[in-house]
């Protein structure tokens, strides 16, 4: 064999490893995967989605690798998770079961005006839908990356599956991270939109909610959220159910799978399919680099609606909300009632706004589903 031969076989076998076709872009994606993995560890940023998401950036982003595409006609692995999980719209359903079955309604029950600060938070939502269709976007598109704001990571994939599946991982990947760092965004608007006398509203302490409350809410809510926006019902459905089966106290069994095993299951398979979609080649362009920008300011308009609709409110009733609440309109359950509780005790410590936040929290949940069902009526 001469020494010719010799060197095609060796590159041969070079030939069918990644080495040839490496590239740059590729060492872009990597920072990208490991900051979201940073933020994960080090920093604690909702570790339960962005350590998976950042991996699932990591994995893809080499040559050759039969991830994310088909091979000896099967999806591969990753493939699978997607097509399945997300095409199929199951993993966004499931997780609100999961969230449906860990969550207490009794703080809106207790206090229904906390539905007007959720749907207030929604501002941001129908105020980049129009400056994303100004950048270029089509009407789908636009509806799919303005829900971002609302800061729910399961309505953002179902709405984006349904209308503009193209932008799946930029516009998840985009709510998930504004979703982990609510406690560093929030704040300075609050501070900003607030005056100190405003911080130290005490509310009054919530009413207790009786058992026969909490059951019957999730099936009137159902009921009027059918009525009204029946597109939606796949996610709010499976999340009232999930809440029926926790408040009903007979299926403890479910109702634990739901909120434990099911739901860990599922946010494996959401991490990696979600990171999985972020290939170079198509995350390296003009749209995911500025839907990440144009999330930033939906989610920092929808904290601001959530403000000034609780500064509002307080013109019109006599016992007066603390505005800081107005943050939690947004639908990052339970992140930003915790910021708002910080927020209010830095100024006194014994200012108690947990629970009164939870109630706009909710609300918000509800309320960008809401807005996500109206989206999908209009364009699917």
């Amino acid at each position: 064999m001469s020494i010719y031969d010799i060197l095609d076989t060796l590159w041969g076998i070079v030939d069918t490893t990644g080495i040839p076709t490496f590239g740059w872009k590729y060492l872009v994606m990597w920072v990208v995967g490991g900051g979201f993995m940073y933020l994960a560890i080090a920093k604690k940023y909702e570790p339960l989605l962005l350590l998976p998401i950042g991996f699932g950036i990591f994995i893809v982003n080499f040559p050759l690798v039969p991830l994310m595409g088909h091979s000896h006609g099967h999806d591969q692995l990753l493939q699978i998770f997607y097509h399945y999980g997300l095409e199929w719209e199951v993993i966004p359903c499931v997780i609100f079961l999961g969230l449906g079955a860990m969550t207490d309604f009794g703080p809106l029950i207790a206090n229904p005006k906390a539905l007007l600060i959720g749907a207030g938070a929604q501002l941001g939502v129908f105020i980049t839908f129009t400056g994303t269709v100004i950048a270029g976007f089509t009407l789908k598109e636009a509806a799919s990356v303005s829900i971002i704001g609302g800061a729910d990571g399961p309505t953002t994939v179902y709405l984006t599956q349904h209308l503009a599946p193209q932008l799946l991982g930029p516009n998840a990947l985009a709510a998930y991270s504004y979703m982990a760092m609510v406690p560093l965004l929030q704040p300075p608007i609050i501070r900003l939109l607030t005056t100190k006398k405003e911080r130290l509203i005490k509310m009054r302490q919530l009413r207790p909610v009786s058992q026969t409350e909490k059951i019957f809410f999730p099936i009137v809510a159902v009921t009027i959220i059918a009525l009204l926006v029946p597109s939606v019902i796949p996610l709010l459905g499976m999340f009232m159910f999930g809440n029926l089966m926790k408040e009903s106290g007979v299926v403890e069994r479910l109702t634990g799978t739901a909120e434990g095993a099911l739901m860990n299951i599922v946010t494996i398979f959401l991490g990696l399919s979600v990171g999985a979609t972020m290939h170079a080649e198509k995350f390296l362009t003009w749209k995911p680099l500025l839907i990440f920008g144009l999330g930033l300011v939906d989610f920092a308009v929808c904290t601001v609606g959530g403000i000034l609709t609780a500064k509002i409110m307080n013109f019109f009733i006599k016992t007066k909300i603390n505005p800081i609440i107005g943050a939690a309109g947004v639908s990052a359950v339970p992140m930003a009632a915790r910021v708002c509780q910080t927020e209010g005790q830095k100024y006194d410590p014994s200012n108690n706004l947990l629970m009164h936040a939870l109630g706009p929290n909710l609300a918000g949940v509800i309320g960008s589903a809401a807005a996500a069902g109206m989206f999908i009526s209009m364009f699917d």
